[in-house]
């Protein structure tokens, strides 16, 4: 055991909390990185080792689906969908629910954070033609997008990682999870109502206004690329090679350079993954998780109860964030029950919504939205996000009850 390696991973946890390094211009994956950087320097954890504790599966999906998402932001598809929530609803609720629709049903299938990091820019330009203040829409976003990401198994980072560290089949995860999912939508619609006043936009909604230019060959190229990934999803091929070779066929386009497909990756959060991968490997060297499981199994407070895993995930996801809390108990409480895994997914997920710290999809959509002149606030989110996580946490819980998967 060594107290560098301690040091450092209290520090890098507590900068997850944080979000950053105070009086320093360090983000979350600046921390990670620094610890990782720190602890490779030192020698308490060595290149190969290092290298040993990536999940390169996770990494490779979570890269896989990013490229399957560039295919539809180039193709123009995402400013489509958010000119047609935005010009097609004909009241403020009716946008909102549009909205949330969408956003949830396009967040299962490309991952939360990419497709808000695409849709808040257009959103908050859409409603500012109509003068819609875009709070309660913003709120709605962030918290569509993290519910229907529940859904499946590659709808989110924390649920790709807890997917393949599981072995959990994507079908019966997705029908066990869809319940729940929807749920879930609803009490952000319902939630997002009771908290904000609306008013009728000051101008009419136009019937007019010119749709912008898509590419729809591109666009029938992803949706094959879509059907085949999940016909794949069917086969014994592992999910993360499915997902690579639909990408690698992407790649293979004669108007959409590789260059820019790959450039709209989201390499910080891939390296934030590599880092947290690196740091709690070094920890788990010192042997002060195993005398941590040791008591905590000792007290019957190991996270494998609804009574320990609720509020556990609902602490962790919005202080240290959902994606470093899952790396953190898979790593350190290994083994767990597949009903409990799937607890995690869902219990995690939908933790993230309690307040703006609470993902990295909701700090995607306050700073996206800042670049486009709209400003969300933590207390902006929280008066939303509180009631709607609450609710979704009660339902899952007595979900998971009810069908067997985790006792109380």
């Amino acid at each position: 055991m060594t107290t560098l390696s301690v040091i450092v991973f209290i520090l890098t946890y507590a900068g997850m909390a944080l979000g950053r390094v105070p009086g320093l211009a360090v983000d979350r994956t600046g921390v990670a990185l620094l610890g990782l950087i720190a602890l490779l320097a030192s020698g308490d954890l060595t290149l190969d080792e290092a290298g040993r504790a990536v999940d390169m599966p996770t990494i490779a999906l979570l890269f896989a689906l990013m490229i399957l998402s560039a295919q539809f932001e180039h193709s123009g598809f995402y400013a489509w969908i958010a000119n047609r929530i935005t010009h097609a609803a004909r009241s403020p609720r009716l946008l909102l629910s549009v909205l949330i629709v969408v956003t949830g049903a396009l967040a299962a299938i490309f991952t939360n954070d990419v497709v808000v990091f695409a849709l808040t820019p257009l959103v908050v330009t859409g409603l500012a033609t109509h003068k819609l203040d875009p709070r309660p829409y913003l709120v709605g976003l962030a918290g569509a997008a993290n519910a229907g990401s529940a859904a499946t198994l590659i709808g989110n980072p924390q649920n790709i990682l807890i997917g393949q560290a599981g072995g959990l089949d994507f079908w019966r995860y997705f029908f066990f999870a869809l319940p729940p999912t929807l749920l879930s939508l609803a009490f952000t619609y319902v939630a997002v109502t009771a908290t904000w006043r609306f008013t009728p936009a000051e101008e009419a909604l136009a019937n007019n206004v010119s749709s912008p230019r898509i590419d729809r060959v591109q666009i029938a190229k992803g949706i094959l690329a879509i059907a085949a990934l999940i016909g794949l999803f069917l086969t014994p091929l592992p999910r993360e090679l499915a997902a690579l070779a639909v990408a690698g066929l992407l790649l293979l386009s004669r108007r959409l350079s590789s260059r820019d497909m790959i450039g709209a990756v989201d390499w910080h959060l891939l390296l934030l993954f590599v880092s947290l991968f690196g740091v709690t490997a070094a920890f788990a060297k010192t042997g002060l998780s195993q005398d941590g499981l040791a008591f905590l199994a000792a007290h019957g407070l190991l996270p494998d109860r609804l009574s320990v895993l609720t509020p556990l995930t609902l602490a962790a996801s919005n202080t240290i964030g959902n994606v470093p809390a899952v790396i953190l108990i898979i790593k350190l409480v290994p083994d767990l029950p597949d009903g409990v895994l799937t607890g995690l997914a869902l219990l995690s997920t939908f933790a993230g919504n309690l307040l703006l710290t609470g993902s990295m999809c909701n700090i995607i959509v306050a700073e996206r939205a800042a670049s486009a002149g709209a400003r969300l606030s933590f207390i902006d989110f929280a008066r939303s996000g509180i009631p709607m996580t609450l609710a979704s946490l009660a339902a899952t819980a007595a979900w998971l009850l009810v069908m067997g998967l985790v006792r109380i």
